[in-house]
């Protein structure tokens, strides 16, 4: 049986733009903090106090299913859901911050990369391609096209510079709910899987391995990292499918920064 997926309305929408926008604007402002010597830990903090006393907000992460901290922080070879410590940052490291937050019931949750200091050209070349797979996942994005035209836009991509799609974790319906349905795959075949319709919404986050796709989760039940030990990468944005095409509610303050422009 089909899964029924929820359908925002327009006045949806804007709350949901609203939260998305706040944790876009998170990511904008730790930016500046992300650099050699730095301790994911201290990062956490300053995102927890910006969400909490300047966006008035909630952080979604704390607590959930026993999640100890405000931001998944990922670094290098960990896929995602890194629970921030006294890591200290080093010169090379590719960050990769994970954040959500709850504004009046509905949810905002978005990620990008963040290189501390100068990475390796590997580095630069998969945290571009990653966001250049997401990029294309976006924009294959509209009314009658489905969630494999998505998944196949991405791993296009991905392939294209022998790169690997960890296939384990998805994009996921988003609202009034974290983690609700569809399942957004980051693999698949144009023409298969749902049909996308007007007031969808859901995130798309391709995470992406320089070397294999296996994945391995550590004993603290949470970070998944690199089987293989080799480095990964992912950037997420939230959508909404609209009459014509998508709308990015999760668009950083800064528009695109170096990166190229999701029309």
């Amino acid at each position: 049986m089909a899964k029924k997926v929820s359908i925002k309305s327009a006045a949806d929408i804007e709350m949901a733009r609203k939260a998305g926008a706040m944790a876009a604007e998170v990511l904008h402002m730790i930016g500046e903090h992300v650099r050699p010597g730095v301790t994911t830990d201290e990062i956490d903090r300053i995102c927890h106090d910006y969400i909490v006393n300047v966006l008035k907000a909630i952080p979604a992460n704390v607590g959930y299913h026993g999640f100890p901290k405000t931001i998944c922080a990922s670094v290098n070879h960990v896929i995602c859901h890194g629970i921030p410590s006294s890591k200290v940052l080093k010169n090379g490291d590719i960050l990769n911050i994970d954040v959500a937050v709850i504004k009046d019931g509905w949810f905002g949750d978005t990620s990008r990369m963040y290189y501390v200091g100068q990475p390796s050209p590997l580095a630069r070349r998969l945290v571009n391609t990653t966001y250049e797979a997401m990029r294309a996942g976006i924009m294959a994005v509209k009314p009658g096209a489905t969630l494999g035209d998505i998944g196949h836009a991405i791993q296009t991509v991905a392939h294209r510079e022998h790169f690997s799609i960890v296939r384990e974790y998805c994009g996921h319906g988003i609202g009034q709910i974290y983690h609700d349905d569809p399942q957004v795959l980051h693999y698949g075949r144009p023409g298969e899987g749902m049909v996308l319709q007007p007031g969808m919404m859901f995130t798309i986050e391709p995470m992406i391995n320089a070397g294999k796709p296996q994945t391995k989760q550590l004993p603290d039940g949470w970070t998944v990292v690199t089987k293989d030990r080799s480095l990964s990468a992912q950037w997420e944005h939230m959508v909404v499918v609209t009459e014509t095409g998508y709308d990015v509610l999760t668009t950083w303050p800064d528009g695109f920064g170096d990166y190229p422009p999701i029309p």
